[in-house]
């Protein structure tokens, strides 16, 4: 397990360490609301997929602003930059938290999935900025490059931890799997006594004798 251990870092520290204190501080690459939001996820999976969804949108204000008319007035591939540096420090954030966690032995497995997931489209996507080069792209290459190459050793050390991770809760995902099939069992069950039920209240409402009105 150590020697693992030893693996994840040396994937996850390099391009992560500057994140170390980020939230030590108000980070300057998220707003007041992402960070409510970061700090709210406190359950590691929960934050890890905060990470990801925040990268995320970074990448899509990115796409959004190179599929409209670029205003020579502006700074466009400055502005571009900007967001893929943002986008780097939100993956630093992420891969130092998963670090921490895997340290901790904190039950990420859900997020790292989510990683293994949305990882490759984020990638996808920055190789699609990459291929389509525009006016300004100058002025961000080094940063795109910069942002592909954090997100591959995020995707590798997410891959190790994940592995480590099985090995250390792997009888516990058989358990949760038969634990859930138990559940899905028991309100099929309850659903179908429900149905049951409700067909002979029917059934008797049709065969009881009309009301004596007489009597009234």
């Amino acid at each position: 397990m150590k020697s693992q251990t030893t693996l994840v870092l040396a994937l996850l520290m390099p391009l992560a360490a500057p994140a170390m204190t980020a939230l030590e501080q108000k980070p300057d690459y998220i707003s007041d609301e992402e960070e409510d939001k970061i700090r709210e996820a406190q359950e590691p999976s929960e934050r890890i997929e905060v990470y990801l969804t925040l990268a995320q949108s970074r990448l899509d204000r990115i796409e959004g602003f190179r599929s409209k008319p670029m205003d020579p007035q502006y700074d466009n591939g400055a502005y571009i930059d900007h967001l893929l540096d943002e986008y780097i420090s939100l993956t630093d954030a992420l891969k130092n938290w998963i670090q921490d966690q895997y340290d901790r032995r904190g039950d990420m497995r859900k997020g790292l999935r989510k990683v293994l997931e949305m990882g490759p489209k984020q990638l996808h996507d920055l190789g699609r900025i990459q291929a389509s080069p525009d006016a300004y792209a100058a002025d961000y290459v080094k940063s795109l490059g910069d942002a592909k190459d954090d997100l591959t050793d995020a995707l590798d050390g997410a891959t190790k931890a994940l592995a480590g991770q099985v090995k250390i809760f792997g009888e516990l995902k058989s358990d949760e799997k038969a634990e859930a099939q138990s559940e899905k069992e028991r309100m099929k069950e309850a659903k179908k006594r429900t149905r049951e039920e409700e067909k002979l209240r029917k059934k008797e409402r049709k065969q009881a004798p009309p009301a004596d009105n007489d009597e009234n």
